[in-house]
Parts: C-alpha cells; structure tokens; sequence
C-alpha cells in the first residue's frame, strides 16, 4: 500500500515501472542508471518518502547532490511530496556535508568548531605567501595541483615522496607550507572539505560509528561526478550494510578535469557484489528526433552499461544543421532562428507556449565564443544573461570588505578577523596567527577576544602582541565610529577615511600584474562603497537624479544587514532573458529551443590535434575523445522542442583566421538528410519580425509627437 502525498496522492503514483523499481529497492545497495530527462529527481524524492514509510526516521536519510540549487529544487519537491516530514531529511552538497561532519567532530582533528572556509581567492593569497611569489597566475598552478593530489587523497608527504620530478618536489614543499597556514588560520579549503572528513572516518572508529549510526539510507544524485575521496568518504559512511542509492548517467560524465572519474561506477558492483542496477531510459523532455540524434553521437563510446533513450512526446521537427561563414554570420543566423521561432507560422510542432525569451538557450564549448552573441543580442534588442557570470558579492575585494565589516558587528566571527588581519598585510605573520589560534583553542576564545587576554604575552613575544593590540583597538575605534555615523554623506565619509586607513587602493594594486584589472576592482569597491552609503538613508539621489529622502540609519546598522546581500543575485533566475552558457553550466537544465554553436574541430571536440601534437598518449587523447562527446550528448539533451547544431567554414583562433572542419560529433549524429544551406522560411519570418517592430517604433513615436503638440 502507497503512502499517500499532502495531495492525497499515492506516493508511486506518475511513475513508470523502472523508476518504481528504483523506489521499491530498499535493502541494498543500487545504482540507478538515469538518462538524460529521465525524471532522477522524482526518483530520488519518491524513495526518500518510501524510506519513511518503511520506518526510517528522516533524520536518518541523506540525499547529497553537487550544487546548491540542486539541493534547494530537491529540498522543495520532497516536501511538495511527504509535507513536513521533508525537514528532517539531511538533503545537501557533499561539501555541505563535510561542513557539518567538521563542525560536529573536527575537534579530533584539531578543529575549531567555527574554522573558516576559504575561497579560492584567498587560497591563492596564501600561496603567493607560502610560495614566495606575487605572480598570482603561478600561485593559481600550483593551486590546480594541490587540489588534483588532494582529490586523490594525498597530503604534502605522501605528494612529495611519490613527485616525479625536482618540480613536482617543490610544489609538494610549497604545499607542506600551505598546509601549516592553514593550521595557523584554523581554516580549510573547499578539497579539505572532503578529504578531512575522509581522515575523520577513516582513522577515528567512534566518529565512523557515529555516522553510520545516524544514516540509514544514503542518496548520491549526478554519481558519475564522485572524485575518488567522495566515494570513500561514501563507503565509510554506508559500511558493510551498503544502504545506498547511487542515481547516475556515465554518458554524462563531463568533470574528469576536476577529478570526477567514471573509475567509481566500475568500482560499485566490485565492492559490493549485491548491486542492484536499474536503468531509466524513458526520456520526458525531448522528442524522438533529438533523442535520436544524441542516441547516435554517444554510441561509439564504449558502455559501463549499454542504454537506449527513448521519448513518447512524438517525432517533433528535425534537428537542424547550419552552417555558417564566420563568427558574426553565425550570430545573425541564430538571431533570425530566434526571432523566426517566436514569431509561430509554419513549426506547429513548436507550440505557441514555447515564445518567451526564457525558452531560448545559445550554448558553446568556451566562455569567449559568447561574446559576438552578446554584440548581435544588443543590436537586436534581445535581453540575455550569461550563465555562471560571477556574482557581485563573490568577488575577492567585496569579499575583503565584508570581511571587517562583519567583525565590527560580531567580534567572535573569526573566519572574518582571518580576512581582515591578512588584507591588507598589516605586519602580523602566519607565526603570530598560529600561535594566537592555538591559545584561543586553548582557552575557548574567539581570536578577538584572545588580542587583550593578560595571558597572550606568555605565548608570544611583545612586539607581536603589540601588533595585535594596535589591529584590536583599531576595531573598537572603527566599531564606535561606524555606531555613531549617522545618514548616507556621513557614511561616504567613514567608508572613504577607513579605506585610507587600512590603504586598500594601494594593496589592490599591489596584487595585480595589470592596472586594468587593479583599477576595475577598486571601482567595485567604490561602487560598493557607494551602495551602502545609500542605504544609510538621508537625502540620497535615485537612479533618475532626484533627490529622495529615506530613513535616517547608522552604519552600524546597515551593517548588520550584510549577511542577507547575497540573497540579491539569486533573483536573476526569474528573468525573462536567453540563455548563453558553457556546455559545463548548462548540465543538469533544459530549454525548448537549444542552439548548440561553434561545432568545429578544435573547440568541440577541444584541442585534440595540439594534445597530439605535444605527445599526449593513444589512450589518454581516446578518454578526452569520450568525454568531448559526452559533452556534445548533453548539449543535445538539454533541448526539448527543437534543436540547431551550427558550425563555421572559417573561425578566429587568437588573431588569425583559419579554416573551419565540422565536427566529427555532426556526423555521428547521422542527419545529413536534414542538413541545411539556409532556411528560406527562418529569413523571412526574421524580416517580417523586423519590419513589424519598426511599424510598432514607428506608431509609437508617432502617437508620443501627437500627444506633446495635443493633436
């Protein structure tokens, strides 16, 4: 008998019999085999509900995924499903999970349960630091290196007695360095995130116990994207009882650059021989004619274990393939399909529904083959977003600032007194930290309160100590100074005689080759600056140039609302724009009209001839071979109603102009009967798009000339 949904529903209801044999397999390990568009979510959130109605407490359910909005979107459905019982499910990231693991036990580790996560910015900060160079570019190399040996799980020791070479040696001392840094700063990096949850239940029996005592049943969503630390941080979590879920796609394995390796589906029914696999084949999102095409172009790929997509939405219009001059032609071209698209006519298989902005994505192998697209967008007057842009507040000099900002209002956030004491460099060095971190350990103090303890002399010399007392009462005289500033001039001022105080313009250009660069991150910070002296109210000018008269507010104040910034750039979402994206963003979306661009050998598939060329091996040139075609099989699948694969018969490669080869991946898609020049019927709907806007311009202008002048 189904336990019934808030809805009244039965919880199988809406499933096919391979997703409710998914469901239903409880009392082993399985790995579900789920296609593109094949509903693993839905899976996912029904076995969650059928878990509970087995007797699972949810406190005793995790469901672990890869992004925070995959989280967020499977968070909201499992509780549209089962209702309340929803909340006590631990549904997060893996690194979310490694957060909480180490907030609880890290203490074993040596951790402070508040240990600050460092961003990749101030990871590369530190490396500069450890290595001894200012070259931000080499810092961000050796980062990429330190962060492959983690992902395989070896630390500074173990990578250098394995280094193949006098380079490889140094980078392992350089990282022996970091890793002391990070002790100092009682801080972790995103790897560590789950490498030391791996060393907590590998090597501390009474936490892993703890664990697989807490955790009956253990979800994995995008399985095919496990590094090989996840997975054993996987298994020590399941134990011998191997109580799990896999949910994965080997054809949609697209991350072996960051350590994903496909090494851990072939491992499962080793590990354990009771494996049950399920496959979901029935794709609900696209018609048969894309899914016949991305059936053809992974075929040639060998299978971990073979599976066909099928879809009951009907044959829908053929894929289209065109082919285009150069770069511009081939904007024009999307422009005119865009704009053909939404103006109906001949496509009835389209469906009037399918017309917003919204419904359009332009998709590409790399990030710089947006921007003739962004120039044809604005001359066409089509909105768009670029997805993945980086967020405002996610940038490294935003970061600084909100930083001290935070500690003003809360002495005890010490991830924010680690920002603030190291940037600007102030004369106080990683000894002193580590020493400091190590007393506030000691005596359960937050590093703040740990600057004016009548103890910290006993543990370090008194120039340090004077050091720190100067940083101390530079804080409380800030803090006083931001409580008793009052309106939006007044806070111009404290925000501009704080940043020559701490002289931040001068640390910014400091660390940056490039004054371009330095001079638009200390516009950032003006513009930020600026935006929160507005929000202290006062007479402030709007965007229009009249003035306005808001709520007087303190700085403080204003302040205090800092942690709730970030929420602003989340709305984006809601927007009714085109979608361009990297092949990389776009896993895991979906579009009615995809136009999948820039299909040519050296972009897609990337490069292959110059990895040759540098004598890259058979096998290793075959494997990027694969995952390049993968990646063209989730550009294919991220369209519902209709599909367009272009290419160029010449293409910029830096500042030359070479000719251009289709990809191997057209061929393989096996449409040469649908293959077209130019489509006749996309140029005219294009014009008559045009020419109708410029009558609606036109009549409009009209009407506002006839207004002014009262005709």
């Amino acid at each position: 008998m189904s336990t019934p949904s808030p809805s009244g529903a039965p919880l199988a209801s809406g499933l096919n019999l391979a997703q409710q044999e998914a469901v239903n397999y409880m009392h082993g390990p399985c790995l579900v085999l789920a296609g593109a568009g094949s509903g693993k979510t839905r899976v996912i959130t029904h076995k969650i509900g059928r878990l509970i109605q087995a007797g699972l407490k949810p406190e005793q359910i995790a469901a672990i995924t890869f992004t925070n909005k995959a989280a967020a979107e499977m968070r909201e459905r499992a509780k549209s499903l089962i209702g309340k019982s929803a909340r006590g499910v631990l549904i997060c990231t893996f690194h979310a999970l490694g957060v909480r693991m180490l907030r609880q036990d890290g203490g074993v580790l040596g951790l402070k349960p508040q240990f600050s996560i460092l961003d990749s910015d101030d990871v590369t900060s530190i490396l500069k630091d450890a290595g001894g160079s200012t070259d931000a570019a080499t810092a961000r190399q050796w980062q990429w290196a330190i962060s492959a040996w983690k992902n395989n799980g070896l630390n500074a020791e173990q990578a250098e007695a394995q280094a193949a070479n006098d380079e490889e040696r140094t980078l392992a001392r350089i990282m022996a360095r970091y890793e002391e840094r990070l002790t100092a700063y009682q801080s972790v990096d995103f790897d560590d995130l789950i490498g030391l949850p791996l060393k907590l239940l590998r090597d501390h029996a009474e936490v892993r116990e703890k664990w697989q005592a807490a955790l009956g049943h253990v979800l994995v969503d995008e399985y095919q994207d496990t590094n090989a630390t996840q997975y054993e941080v996987l298994k020590l979590l399941v134990g011998e009882r191997g109580r799990f879920t896999a949910v994965g796609d080997d054809d949609q394995s697209i991350y072996g650059w960051r350590g994903a390796t496909l090494d851990n589906l072939k491992r499962l029914p080793v590990d354990y021989p009771a494996l049950k696999v399920v496959k979901l084949e029935q794709n609900y999102r696209s018609t048969s004619a894309i899914l016949r095409a991305a059936n053809n172009v992974i075929g040639p790929n060998p299978k971990l274990y073979p599976k066909t997509l099928f879809s009951e939405l009907g044959e829908g219009e053929p894929v289209r393939v065109l082919d285009c001059d150069g770069e511009e032609h081939e904007a024009d071209r999307v422009v005119a399909r865009i704009q053909s698209l939404r103006a109906g006519g001949e496509l009835q298989a389209v469906g009037s529904q399918y017309k917003d902005w919204k419904d359009f994505s332009v998709l590409y192998r790399a990030n710089h083959q947006a921007r003739v697209f962004e120039k044809a967008f604005r001359r066409a007057q089509i909105p768009y977003k670029v997805s993945g842009g980086q967020s405002f507040f996610d940038r490294a000099e935003i970061k600084d600032l909100c930083g001290w900002l935070r500690l003003l209002t809360n002495n005890d956030d010490d991830p924010a007194f680690m920002r603030a004491v190291t940037t600007p460099k102030r004369g106080i060095g990683h000894t002193t930290l580590q020493a400091l971190g190590t007393f506030a350990s000691q005596y359960k103090l937050s590093l703040f309160e740990s600057l004016f303890s009548n103890s910290l002399g006993t543990v370090l010399p008194a120039k340090a100590v004077g050091s720190l007392h100067e940083f101390g009462r530079f804080l409380n005289e800030l803090e006083y100074r931001a409580r008793h500033t009052v309106g939006a001039e007044d806070a111009r001022v404290f925000l501009t005689d704080w940043l020559k105080d701490i002289d931040y313009e001068r640390h910014l250009y400091d660390a940056e080759d490039s004054e371009t660069v330095a001079a638009a991150r200390w516009s950032n910070v003006m513009d930020f600056c600026d935006w929160m002296a507005q929000r202290c109210g006062g007479q402030i000018e709007d965007a229009a140039g009249t003035t306005l008269e808001k709520e007087r507010k303190s700085m403080l104040e204003v302040i205090q609302t800092i942690a709730l910034l970030s929420t602003i750039s989340e709305r984006e979402g809601e927007q009714d724009v085109v979608t361009l994206s990297t092949l990389h963003a776009a896993k895991g979306l979906e579009w009615p009209h995809v136009m999948l661009i820039g299909c040519v050998e050296g972009l897609l598939p990337f490069k292959l001839d110059e990895e040759n060329e540098l004598g890259s091996n058979a096998e290793s040139i075959a494997q990027r071979l694969q995952e390049e075609r993968r990646l063209m099989y989730v550009g294919i699948t991220r369209a519902q109603r209709t599909l367009a694969v272009s290419w160029l018969k010449r293409r910029k490669k830096g500042r030359e102009t070479i000719a251009g080869t289709p990809s191997r991946f057209i061929a393989e898609m096996g449409l040469d009967k649908t293959t077209v020049k130019e489509d006749p019927r996309e140029k005219i709907r294009a014009l008559r798009a045009e020419f109708a806007k410029r009558a609606a311009d036109s009549a409009a202008a009209q009407a506002l000339a006839e207004a002014k002048t009262g005709h």
